[in-house]
């Protein structure tokens, strides 16, 4: 009986009996918290101290049960909202949209991503609905892209019916930019990264940007014999900006889509 005790003994020393980890401790912990251990038996095999906090992935010191007790959960986002309308009126500005966090992350899920994306617009009529935005020299310009989310407002007395209005495409050499067009990396910007200079790009001339009188987008650049240097601005981010020269005017823009904007 003596000698069955003191095998026992041993055994227990070798092999403790129980597995102690985060479900039986009950613990979970987010971030990197030091404080958050029990004595049991670890991922690598090793019996001791062992964590249950996020950061015990990156450090290999997790409980053998971390995964089952602390299950990774991503961030959920609902949808975005609608595009809020232009910051202010008749000069270059912003519009926004959000979206909120349906579940934030635990256990070393996946982050939220971006929960607010902002967009460059001009409106071009005042609160009382007067014609405006119309006056800048240079030409404001975006990606193609936000010409599908136009819609008519046919209250609107910017919108016309008048069939000559059907718009028309302007193509520039582009001569210098900024670097900081380059470096733009948010989602709804990065179409500046394809402006590079000498090559060739299409901007659109569609309504609202058609001054419903003139039947002009402003900075279109049609009066320029082609050697007058002309100044563009995208929207969105003032920082980027450049020169470009008339090539000519176009019925249709022809340009791959990477090239391709519109006035603003």
């Amino acid at each position: 009986m003596w000698h069955l005790w003191l095998a026992l003994c041993a055994l227990a020393l070798l092999w403790p009996g129980v597995l102690a980890g985060c479900a039986e401790a009950g613990r979970c912990c987010p971030g990197r918290d030091p404080t958050c251990f029990v004595r049991g038996w670890r991922l690598d095999r090793v019996y001791g101290t062992c964590f249950c906090d996020e950061a015990c992935r990156l450090t290999g010191d997790c409980c053998f049960d971390y995964a089952r007790a602390c299950p990774a959960r991503p961030c959920f986002v609902g949808d975005w909202s609608p595009w809020s309308g232009c910051a202010d009126r008749c000069k270059p500005t912003t519009r926004v949209r959000r979206r909120s966090v349906r579940q934030q992350p635990q256990n070393g899920g996946a982050p939220c991503p971006p929960l607010e994306e902002r967009a460059g617009c001009l409106e071009y009529s005042t609160t009382l609905g007067r014609d405006c935005g119309h006056a800048f020299v240079p030409a404001f310009i975006t990606t193609s892209a936000f010409n599908k989310e136009r819609t008519r407002q046919v209250a609107s007395p910017q919108w016309s019916t008048r069939p000559e209005e059907t718009g028309y495409c302007m193509e520039f050499k582009t001569e210098s930019l900024t670097p900081h067009c380059a470096l733009e990396t948010r989602p709804l910007m990065r179409w500046t990264q394809y402006l590079r200079e000498g090559y060739t790009v299409c901007v659109d001339c569609q309504p609202p940007a058609m001054n419903t009188e003139s039947l002009r987008c402003s900075g279109d650049g049609l009066d320029s014999d082609g050697n007058q240097t002309l100044h563009w601005q995208a929207i969105g981010n003032p920082q980027c900006q450049g020169t470009w020269k008339k090539v000519r005017r176009a019925a249709q823009c022809s340009c791959p889509s990477v090239h391709s904007f519109i006035f603003i």
